[in-house]
C-alpha cells in the first residue's frame, strides 16, 4: 500500500524529506550531520548507521549470505546479487553509443562512458588526484591513512581492502582464471582479461588529450603521456641513459649484462625479455593471429603488426636531433645515435673490446669461437 504525503509528519529542515517516524528522521539526520557513532572494533572504521557496520562486518569474518538460484554463487549484499542477476536474464537494455557495450544498470552505463569522455569528477583534497569513481578515491584515500587492516598470512603484506588481499593471493597460488577464448592466455584478474580483448577487438577507448592518439589501456596512455610531459627520472649508472620507469630500466641493463634469462624450451635460444620470448614461441606455434588489412600479412603479436603499419603508413616519429635522420622505431633510433654518442655498450668477455652494436659483437665472435 502507497504511503501518502499525509502519513510523513517528520520532515528534515535541511533538504525538505519527509518521514513517517522520528526514528527514521533521526537516522537520516547523520547524513548531513556527519555523525558516526558505530565503529568496527576490527579496523577501527565508522559508520552513520548499525546497519551499515553489520553489512561493514562481512569484509572481515568472509561471510556471504545471498546465494544465487541459477548458479549457487555467493555475495554478500543484497544488491550485488541483483547485480549479478542480470547475468542469467540476459537483461541488458542500456547501450554505450559509443562503443556498443550493453549493461543492465544506468549507473554502470554512466560509470561506462567516464572511460570515452576522460571525466574525473572525484578528487583527493590532500594530494589534488582526480579519479573516475567515487570507490577509487576511497581506496585511494588508503595511502594517506596508511589503514591497512588485511594481512597476507604467506608474505605478510597489508591491504587496504580485502579484495586487494584476495587478488594478491592469486600471486603466490599462481591461479589464473580468466581465458582468452581467442588465444588461450590466461589471467588473475578479470580486468586484464577484458583490457586483453581489445587487442583483439581493435578498441581503443583511451584517447591522448594531446595529440588525440588512441590507446587500449590505461596504462599504455600513461606512458605515452611522458612523451609529451619529457619526464625521465630513472638513470642508467653504466651509460647515464634516463627512464620514465623502473621496468624499462631494469631491462635495458641487461644489454650491459648481457643477461638472457629466457630459454626457448624448443629449440634453446635465450632472450632478454619475457615479452620476446612470448613472442618468439609463436614461431614454433605457428599462431599468427594478428592480421594486417592493407596487405593482409600475419603477424605472431600486435607490436609486430604495429611496426609493420609504418610501412604503408610511411610513419617515422622517431628523429635523430643530430642530423635529423628519421626512423620507424625508436630502438633504430637509438642503435643510430651510438653514431653520433661513440657509444659502445656491447663487451667481449674474450678480449675485453667494445662495440656499439650487438650484431657486430656477435660477428666478433666466431673470432674466438672459430
Amino acid at each position: 500500500m502507497k504511503i501518502h504525503a499525509e502519513d510523513k509528519p517528520f520532515k528534515c529542515e535541511v533538504c525538505g524529506k519527509f518521514f513517517t517516524q522520528s526514528d527514521y528522521l533521526n537516522r537520516h539526520m547523520k547524513i548531513h550531520t556527519g555523525v558516526k557513532a558505530f565503529k568496527c572494533e576490527v579496523c577501527n572504521k565508522l559508520f552513520a548507521q548499525n546497519v551499515y557496520l553489520n553489512r561493514h562486518m562481512s569484509v572481515h569474518t568472509g561471510e556471504k549470505l545471498f546465494q544465487c538460484q541459477e548458479c549457487h554463487k555467493m555475495f554478500r549484499h543484497r544488491r550485488s546479487l541483483k547485480d549479478h542477476m542480470g547475468i542469467h536474464t540476459g537483461e541488458k537494455q542500456l547501450k554505450c553509443e559509443v562503443c556498443e557495450k550493453l549493461f543492465t544498470h544506468n549507473g554502470y552505463l554512466n560509470r561506462h562512458m567516464r572511460i570515452h569522455t576522460g571525466d574525473k569528477p572525484f578528487r583527493c583534497e590532500v594530494c589534488h588526484q582526480r579519479f573516475r569513481h567515487r570507490r577509487s578515491l576511497k581506496d585511494h584515500m588508503g595511502i594517506h591513512t596508511a589503514e591497512k587492516p588485511f594481512k597476507c598470512e604467506v608474505c605478510e603484506k597489508f591491504f587496504t581492502h580485502s579484495g586487494y588481499l584476495n587478488r594478491h593471493m592469486k600471486i603466490h597460488t599462481g591461479e589464473k582464471a580468466f581465458n582468452c577464448e581467442v588465444c588461450d592466455n590466461k589471467f588473475r584478474q578479470k580486468q586484464h582479461l577484458t583490457e586483453h580483448l581489445r587487442i583483439h577487438m581493435g578498441e581503443k577507448p583511451l584517447k591522448c588529450k594531446v595529440c588525440h592518439q588512441r590507446f587500449s589501456h590505461s596504462r599504455s596512455l600513461n606512458h605515452h603521456m611522458m612523451i609529451h610531459t619529457g619526464e625521465k627520472t630513472i638513470k642508467c649508472e653504466v651509460c647515464d641513459k634516463l627512464f620514465t620507469q623502473r621496468g624499462h630500466l631494469n631491462r635495458h641493463l641487461k644489454i650491459h649484462t648481457g643477461e638472457k634469462p629466457f630459454k626457448c624450451e624448443v629449440c634453446h635460444q635465450r632472450l632478454r625479455h619475457r615479452r620476446s620470448l612470448k613472442d618468439h614461441m609463436r614461431i614454433h606455434a605457428e599462431k599468427k593471429l594478428f592480421k594486417c588489412q592493407e596487405c593482409h600479412k600475419m603477424f605472431s603479436c600486435s607490436g609486430a603488426l604495429k611496426l609493420h603499419l609504418k610501412i604503408h603508413s610511411g610513419e617515422k616519429p622517431f628523429k635523430c636531433e643530430v642530423c635529423e635522420k628519421l626512423f620507424t622505431q625508436s630502438g633504430h633510433l637509438n642503435s643510430h645515435m651510438r653514431i653520433h654518442t661513440g657509444e659502445k655498450p656491447f663487451k667481449c668477455e674474450v678480449c675485453e673490446k667494445f662495440f656499439s652494436h650487438s650484431g657486430y659483437l656477435n660477428r666478433h665472435m666466431k673470432i674466438h669461437t672459430g
